[in-house]
């Protein structure tokens, strides 16, 4: 090309004798010579080969080449497009980019896939080509231009593990979204759906965009034939989803936290949103008072305390207990690590179980076992209770007094540095009862949301959608509050407590290094 260009003004009044100029085409800055060698010979040498594309256009043509176009070409079938049936001849060639180019871009395809064409013609994206919006997506803005690949191929444009980036070209264009009044919100609510997680994480398997919105077909929501059609969802989302919408309507999909969502989602939000830092901070407030002490009290003024504390003999925890809390342990922490791996796939701490994510929802499948192991842990507890008088006179203990709430307020204000002297601490006191029935009430709590998104399909058939956004809304936010509360009190009262540290070996012996203090 660079000879062409340099040969520009060579020869070309003497070809404009007698042979026509195509001043619009996209070679008309070429001169002859570039392509026609020994054209200043008359007559002119008959047989000389001219240039192929690729001489000029390599990158082009190996894309060319690596497409099913070109696939096709090399395994002899004559009626495979090339280079000049969709450019035109190499004098008619005009730039891709012109809007002349563009507009015929579809009548160029629907000469192999007119049925294809059809269809994309009454979408919406066909109507507002047809409407002459530049900035509408013809066929190889979704497909690619010279390297198209099978839909089935990973590499191809519109692969469903693609469709996200190739959709949100244009749905996720903030100008162009306010330019046509498109909802701008479709890509992130994709993002934090179910299904956008886990094709995030690398399902192959889970809905994408045109899952729900048809490929070719696409139309506006309000059309009678759309596929997203109040009246349609059943049908589209039956596909995976069996019996969906068929007793009540299924409502939004696309949802947005703050932005775009159901009322009673909002207000789940909401309330965790407010309960979570109240509480968290109440429990990281008592033990920053707490800790405060014991290092004046262990550390700094040694000699200050009052009469040397006794070994506690007492059974904390019984072999029955040590085995249930054993196995809520790991099932719990299995949980935690799954469950936040669905919602961050792309984090680090989760790519050990997204790695088989593809073949495999390893993910999934271990966070349910883990969740089977939860519950079997907490009915063994409740049968032990009925079934051992010996547990259940220990469980006893446990059970929530109304004293327990002054203990609370006047061990959270001596921490604040009120009182001179620790008040009175039950042998199992509110910091046990608070661990206890705060498992008791997560677990109910996750148990039923949990099994209402493990049972989706059971659900969507039988009951509102809302119904299961609000059950996704409260399983995440309660397992943020659980997560925390584990870590900032139940951590804090087993290993970092000064009167512990580097832990308390109940859970493993039944017996407690705490040391039985003289006011208790």
């Amino acid at each position: 090309m660079g000879a062409g260009l340099a040969l520009a003004q060579q020869g070309a009044e003497s070809c404009s004798g007698c042979h026509e100029q195509k001043l619009k085409s996209a070679h008309a800055p070429l001169a002859c010579p570039a392509c026609h060698p020994k054209h200043d010979a008359y007559p002119h040498p008959a047989a000389l080969a001219k240039p192929a594309c690729a001489s000029c256009h390599q990158p082009v043509a190996a894309d060319y080449t690596r497409g099913v176009h070109g696939q096709a070409a090399a395994k002899g079938n004559a009626g495979a497009p090339d280079c000049a049936l969709c450019h035109g001849s190499v004098h008619d060639a005009i730039k891709p980019r012109e809007p002349a180019f563009r507009a015929g871009v579809v009548e160029t395809c629907a000469m192999c896939h007119s049925e294809v064409v059809e269809q994309y013609r009454s979408s919406v994206h066909g109507q507002a080509v047809a409407k002459g919006i530049p900035q509408a997506p013809l066929c190889t803005d979704c497909h690619g231009e010279h390297s198209i690949q099978p839909h089935t191929s990973s590499a191809s444009n519109v692969h469903p593990s693609r469709q996200r980036e190739t959709c949100g070209r244009c749905h996720g264009d903030v100008r162009l979204a306010r330019k046509f009044g498109l909802p701008s919100d479709r890509v992130v609510s994709f993002d934090a759906s179910f299904h956008g997680l886990a094709q995030k994480a690398g399902s192959q398997t889970v809905a994408s965009c045109a899952s729900c919105h048809g490929i070719h077909n696409i139309l506006p929501s309000s059309g009678a034939k759309s596929t997203i059609h109040a009246r349609n969802l059943p049908a589209t989302c039956g596909r995976c989803h069996p019996g969906a919408g068929q007793r009540f309507t299924l409502g939004p999909i696309h949802q947005w936290p703050g932005r775009a969502e159901p009322a009673p989602v909002h207000w789940v939000r909401i309330f965790y949103l407010w309960v979570i830092p109240g509480t968290i901070g109440l429990m990281l407030l008592h033990n920053a008072g707490d800790w405060a002490r014991k290092l004046d009290r262990l550390r700094l003024r040694p000699a200050a305390s009052t009469a040397p504390a006794e070994p506690s003999r007492e059974i904390r925890m019984h072999t029955a207990e040590r085995v249930q809390h054993g196995l809520l342990v790991l099932s719990f922490l299995t949980l935690v690590w799954t469950g936040f791996a669905l919602n961050y796939p792309d984090q680090w701490w989760a790519r050990p179980l997204t790695v088989w994510e593809s073949a495999w929802p390893v993910r999934r499948w271990v966070h349910r076992g883990a969740a089977v192991a939860f519950v079997l842990a907490a009915m063994g507890h409740a049968l032990s209770l009925a079934w051992s008088p010996r547990l259940r006179e220990h469980w006893r203990t446990l059970l929530p007094r109304a004293a327990d709430l002054g203990e609370a307020w006047r061990h959270l204000l001596y921490n604040l540095g009120f009182g001179a002297a620790p008040p009175r601490r039950a042998a199992h006191s509110y910091v046990e009862k608070a661990e206890y029935w705060a498992v008791v009430w997560g677990a109910a709590v996750m148990a039923l949301s949990g099994f209402m998104l493990w049972a989706n399909n059971l659900m969507l058939a039988w009951l509102p959608k809302i119904w299961l956004d609000v059950a996704a809304a409260v399983h995440f936010y309660e397992a943020v509050l659980a997560t925390l509360a584990i870590v900032v009190w139940h951590f804090y009262f087993v290993i970092f407590d000064p009167d512990v540290y580097p832990m308390d070996t109940a859970w493993l012996t039944g017996r407690s290094v705490r040391k039985k203090e003289p006011h208790s």
